[in-house]
């Protein structure tokens, strides 16, 4: 199904942020926002629920702790016991001082990892995605805001042309 949306350009993100704030004020959703970089404070300004993405770090942080301490327990001393320097290795407990080090980088190791590939997951980026922009702009130096038309085009383009913007597109949009 075929429905039309209003493309605003923009060439700077302050008259962006601006835009954005009128525009909710105006109580019009917007659809989404292009940017060629990140826009600080754009996420509340459009009023995007937050991110929970810290959590997952988190919890794959404590995965990776899991796996170091499991896995140093059943090389260093169930599987393979071994006295170094002396010290023999009768108990994790006695040993851990040691093992901080590799417990530290795993854990770094399992959140950094999974990190990225949540991100890449849920942003549903993999190699050879055709890129979703629909101005190459977007990557250089503009800024698009796409809003939905409902039967309100002119009150709309009026109120995007006040706020700044540089060039109004109206464009067919296909649901994918």
């Amino acid at each position: 199904m075929a429905s039309k949306a209003i493309h605003a350009y923009y060439d700077d993100d302050d008259v962006l942020m601006l835009a954005v704030k009128r525009v909710k004020a105006a109580k019009h959703h917007i659809e989404e926002v292009y940017c060629p970089f990140p826009v600080h404070g754009l996420d509340k300004a459009m009023g995007l629920a937050p991110t929970r993405i810290a959590i997952t770090s988190f919890i794959y942080g404590c995965i990776g702790l899991t796996v170091a301490t499991v896995m140093m327990n059943y090389i260093m001393i169930e599987d393979w016991p071994q006295d170094i320097g002396g010290k023999p290795s009768f108990s994790y407990i006695e040993n851990m001082p040691s093992f901080v080090p590799i417990m530290f980088e795993l854990t770094v190791f399992f959140a950094a990892h999974l990190m990225v590939i949540t991100f890449y997951m849920r942003s549903r980026l993999w190699p050879f995605k055709e890129a979703e922009n629909p101005d190459v702009r977007t990557t250089d130096d503009h800024f698009l805001m796409e809003i939905d038309i409902h039967d309100n085009e002119k009150e709309l383009k009026d109120l995007l042309l006040d706020t700044g913007a540089v060039e109004i597109n109206i464009v067919e949009k296909t649901s994918h």
